[in-house]
């Protein structure tokens, strides 16, 4: 006696993240000057913030962010923009926040890069090496070396070889795991600030 095979289920739809709003840095700024200006948070981490910030931010470190975003959500105002140095991080920070109830959340286009670039005004504080200008230097370091000592040690080659291919996949994936690790290197961090620290600053820029 036949059966009649049992319906094959439909696959479950892979939900698509929601796109990302952003602020031009002429928009910004042009709200700034009209006395408009919305809560900006800078999710870079202490060192990069202190080397130069938007005058009137708050640095939130995307980790104390992530950490601490339910305590933070009830000392921010509706309109928020998310600055970083490029815009990466900011968007984490937003996919981070967007369940939080904020109905104004946006991300500055080109971080402060794009900013600076328009001219705007910045506060800067001791000179160091950016985060692309270090990944730079230590792929470039690690390629050189490896590509020396594998005049003698056959195969060392490869190690750069690996660095090539991790950049490659960084840039197609707008990512960089070599930032991240040299991130958390303390020269790049600075003093984590804690809980109360950030929300003091919340509450004194409001």
């Amino acid at each position: 006696m036949s059966t009649t095979p049992a319906p094959i289920p439909a696959p479950t739809p892979t939900p698509v993240p929601a796109p990302s709003h952003g602020l031009t840095p002429a928009a910004l700024h042009r709200l700034v000057q009209e006395g408009r200006a919305p809560r900006l948070l800078d999710v870079r981490t202490p060192a990069e913030f202190r080397t130069s910030h938007i005058p009137g931010s708050s640095n939130v470190p995307l980790d104390t962010l992530r950490e601490h975003r339910a305590e933070l959500v009830a000392h921010l105002d509706e309109d928020v923009v998310l600055v970083c140095r490029s815009g990466q991080r900011a968007a984490q920070a937003e996919r981070a926040l967007a369940g939080t109830g904020l109905p104004n959340l946006r991300v500055l286009q080109g971080g402060i890069v794009a900013w600076e670039a328009t001219g705007a005004p910045v506060n800067r504080g001791p000179e160091r090496w950016d985060m692309e200008r270090q990944v730079r230097l230590v792929a470039g370091s690690i390629v050189l070396t490896t590509g020396l000592v594998g005049v003698f040690v056959p195969g060392a080659h490869l190690i750069g070889t690996a660095v090539g291919a991790g950049l490659t996949y960084a840039a197609l994936t707008n990512s960089c795991a070599m930032g991240v690790l040299l991130s958390r290197l303390p020269y790049n961090r600075g003093p984590r600030p804690d809980l109360r620290t950030v929300i003091a600053e919340l509450r004194s820029t409001r």
